[in-house]
This record gives structure tokens, sequence and C-alpha cells, in this order.
């Protein structure tokens, strides 16, 4: 069978990237670009080309459809709590703001160290929120 002989010019990079894997597989940098080619030129290369990336595609719309419905529900949660902490909250007497600051720097401190707990635990609470719901048969 008679070949084509080529001169090519490549990056520096490549061509030192070729020598390793030459060097590895134990077979010749022409092979490995015969192949390369093979595969770049078979007709099938497209089709498998695009399954790829479809595939590639479809895992991120997934993966931005979870921070979508993630950010919905924190949204969502701070947005009530913080209605929730402004209708139900009172002024403190000035006598006892002093008292109501280190209360709220113990409740922070506890608070902190709760979520690092649960972080460390690995679960997220915003999983467990939505697997609640979901339970009840509501939607976020």
């Amino acid at each position: 069978m008679s070949r084509a002989r080529l001169n090519l010019f490549i990056q520096p990079e490549h061509a030192k990237r070729l020598n390793e894997l030459a060097i590895t597989k134990g077979v010749s940098k022409s092979s490995i670009i015969a192949a390369a080619l093979a595969s770049w030129l078979s007709p099938d290369s497209g089709d498998q080309r695009e399954t790829a990336i479809a595939k590639r595609l479809d895992r991120l719309s997934r993966q931005f459809e979870r921070l979508e419905r993630d950010q919905h529900i924190l949204i969502e949660t701070v947005a009530l709590y913080v209605r929730y902490y402004l209708t139900v909250s009172t002024p403190v007497p000035e006598a006892h703001q002093e008292a109501a600051r280190a209360q709220g720097k113990l409740r922070f401190s506890q608070f902190v160290e709760q979520l690092g707990r649960h972080l460390q635990r690995g679960r997220s609470l915003v999983r467990d929120v939505h697997d609640e719901v979901q339970a009840t048969g509501e939607h976020p």
C-alpha cells in the first residue's frame, strides 16, 4: 500500500505531546497522526462529535436547572425570613440593647457552628427543603 509523504508544521507543544504519546504507546508518530486524521475524516466523526456535544449540553442544562431551582428556593427563603422578621420583631428598649446584642452574637455563633456541621455532613439544606416539599406534593 503506498502512502503520501507530508511535511507538517505543528506547535512545539503538540510535537512534544505527540512524541511522548508515541513513546508511551510504542507506535510511530505517523501512525498516531494517521489514526487521528482517519477519525477526523470519518463520516461518523461529525455525528460522534455532535452526540458528545449534545450529551454535554444536556448535562449542563440539567445542572443549570438545578442551580436555578436552588437559587429560587434560597431567594424565597430569605425573602420569607426577612418579611417574617420585620413583621414580628419588636424594637428592643434602650436598657436591653446591650443584652440583646450579646444574645445576638451568641445566636450567630451557634448558627455558624450549626452551618459548619451541616456542611461537613455533606448535605444541602436547599436539597433537604426541596425533598420535603416534593414529599408533601407541593412545588417550589
